[in-house]
């Protein structure tokens, strides 16, 4: 059940918000999100429910058991939950692999069914122990409570990777007010309107060219697909975050921010700074940091950088292209590290120009069918001369709509925000917001998100596959 589909938005979220209007007190309204939450992650998960179960149980029981053995049972705690992350994401990567370079022994393929959204609650079932383990709160002893907190909807299936430190006294305490309802609202819809106006449009415009085999793109079909891809990705992820966020509000919940304009950044490291920076701080304080971080020596933090950035393209998927596509963006962080950093920041326009290169190429690897698909169209984008001529016809499969609408989302992913950060623009922004004018433009928003998905069956979310 995806937050863009006619099951959610009219069948699910009308009851259950509903309900938890009447249920206002924490503890009753806590039992009806943690059912509502169980019953949303098994309409598309029913036998893996009892996998999202399982973890609850046994992270609860591990958490219990922390006062009186605290490193034996985080290591059995950590343990688990990373075989449970292997098993069921790594094993036919292990495998694969394994055959390719052993190819006499004739591994047998797991393929096991990828459980929606394993990564995200087992990375926030992990964190909970962990800080636990560090003293940074008590243990959650109701088991409903610890329940809630690792499947609760909004951010079960695609983030934010929310810590327990987050919403540990809104479990217990929270109140639901209008001003913040109607905030929730607010960031649910405009979430909307990014993923349903934007975002599938774009998905449109880079499927039917990368439809065609990479050698029959020409140079411009090739950019022009690969733009579409970094535009696509960036409004499909930050839209779902919004309408997680906002959902959270609506309920009294305060989620982490997970984007904060990234495609304005001017290099990898600040990119990353604001990229699913739930999960980039998440490897900062669980991996990158416990390896020594920049404590131990140039050498050291360089190889920490390119670990960690490594293990996060592997978050991503469970092939050889995620983690080239992770040390592709580790590489370049090194690079700034050596250096490059001083020369960007005094020249702020190259610096941007480069890192829209480096991200935009790094994009071409993560939606590749194939490493040698990512270069070949790397050849056509870079070596003009040795791509197909004249190539596809791109002009088939783009119309006005899908240019307007690319050139919107090129303005409106940080161009437009920084218009109206400062002096008498800031000033109308401000007056806007919550206003009877911003009322009308989301309930437009609403409607044509509703029209537009009731027209077109096309809806992909690019993340529940993590």
């Amino acid at each position: 059940m995806v937050f863009s589909s006619f099951i959610f938005l009219w069948f699910f979220l009308p009851p259950v918000f509903l309900l938890g209007m009447i249920c206002r007190k924490p503890a009753l309204q806590n039992i009806l999100l943690l059912l509502a939450s169980l019953f949303f992650y098994a309409w598309g998960e029913p036998v893996y429910v009892l996998l999202l179960l399982f973890s609850i149980v046994f992270n609860w029981g591990c958490g219990m058991l922390m006062p009186r053995a605290k490193k034996p049972v985080l290591v059995l705690s950590v343990s688990v939950n990373l075989i449970l992350l292997g098993v069921f994401k790594y094993a036919d990567f292990v495998t694969n692999t394994l055959g390719r370079l052993l190819p006499f022994l004739h591994i047998p393929r797991v393929a096991l069914p990828l459980p929606i959204g394993i990564s995200f609650f087992t990375f926030q079932a992990m964190a909970y122990i962990i800080d636990l383990y560090r003293g940074k709160y008590e243990v959650q002893k109701d088991p409903l409570k610890l329940a809630l907190y690792i499947s609760f909807f909004p951010q079960l299936i695609a983030g934010p990777i929310v810590r327990y430190s987050d919403i540990e006294k809104q479990l217990s305490e929270r109140s639901i007010t209008l001003s913040g309802v109607s905030a929730g609202i607010r960031r649910f819809t405009y979430g909307l309107a990014k993923k349903v106006l934007i975002a599938n449009v774009c998905a449109a415009v880079c499927d039917r060219l990368l439809e065609h085999p990479v050698t029959e793109l020409g140079f411009a079909a090739s950019w022009i697909a690969a733009a579409a891809y970094t535009l696509q990705i960036y409004y499909d992820f930050s839209g779902y975050s919004d309408m997680a966020i906002g959902l959270g509000k609506i309920f009294g919940f305060t989620f982490p921010e997970n984007f904060d304009l990234p495609y304005l950044s001017r290099s990898i490291s600040e990119f990353w700074r604001r990229w699913h920076m739930t999960l980039g701080s998440w490897f900062r304080d669980y991996l990158y940091i416990p390896l020594g971080g920049n404590r131990k020596g140039k050498i050291r933090t360089h190889v920490n950088l390119l670990i960690v950035f490594a293990l996060t393209g592997l978050w991503h998927g469970a092939t050889w292209r995620f983690v080239i596509w992770g040390l592709w963006h580790g590489a370049f962080s090194v690079l700034e590290r050596l250096g490059l950093e001083k020369f960007l920041k005094k020249h702020p326009l190259i610096a941007h120009i480069y890192t829209i290169m480096v991200f935009t190429l790094g994009w071409v690897i993560f939606r590749a069918d194939s490493l040698s698909a990512a270069l070949l169209q790397f050849k056509n984008m870079l070596l003009p001369w040795t791509a197909a001529v004249p190539g596809v016809r791109y002009g088939i499969y783009i119309g006005w709509r899908h240019w307007a609408v690319m050139l919107l989302a090129v303005l409106l992913c940080g161009p437009l925000q920084t218009a109206f950060a400062k002096g008498k623009a800031a000033k109308q922004k401000e007056r806007f917001s919550g206003s009877f004018a911003e009322l009308l433009c989301c309930a437009l928003l609403l409607l044509v998100s509703f029209v537009s998905l009731g027209a077109d069956s096309y809806n992909p979310f690019i993340y529940f596959r993590f």
